[in-house]
């Protein structure tokens, strides 16, 4: 036996569809992830993803109602009437990239905003 040559205990371990379940269902419980419960189990994060990946092939697992994303539609900040008046009367700005697509903006836009601003124009 090659544990014996070696002189090492062997470590694999055998794990039934029970037991997988149970770990896998542990990952997003009280805000668990997936390196904290296989820490917990002594295993690789890659093991917990097969495993749900076998489970929900077997069809024994689906992920809980709660963790499905929903839309959501959010009314836009209530802005101040005198911010508005400010932002109307500043000048507009345009500004042409070297990929030649072009910006226009009030001039009270911040340094902050109107840098990320450029990078998602150019990265789009």
């Amino acid at each position: 036996m090659r544990g014996d040559v070696l002189g090492a205990v062997e470590r694999r371990r055998r794990w039934t569809d029970a037991e997988k379940f149970a770990v896998v269902r542990e990952v997003g419980r009280h805000g668990a992830s997936v390196t904290q419960v296989a820490q917990r189990h002594d295993l690789g994060r890659q093991q917990i993803y097969a495993w749900r990946h076998d489970l929900r092939k077997k069809g024994r697992f689906e992920p809980e109602a709660a963790a499905l994303f929903l839309p959501v539609d959010l009314a836009p900040a209530p802005v101040p009437e005198a911010k508005v008046a400010a932002d109307l009367a500043a000048p507009m700005v345009e500004i042409v990239l070297r990929n030649g697509r072009q910006i226009r903006c009030r001039g009270g836009i911040g340094d902050d905003d109107l840098a990320r601003l450029i990078r998602l124009v150019e990265a789009a």
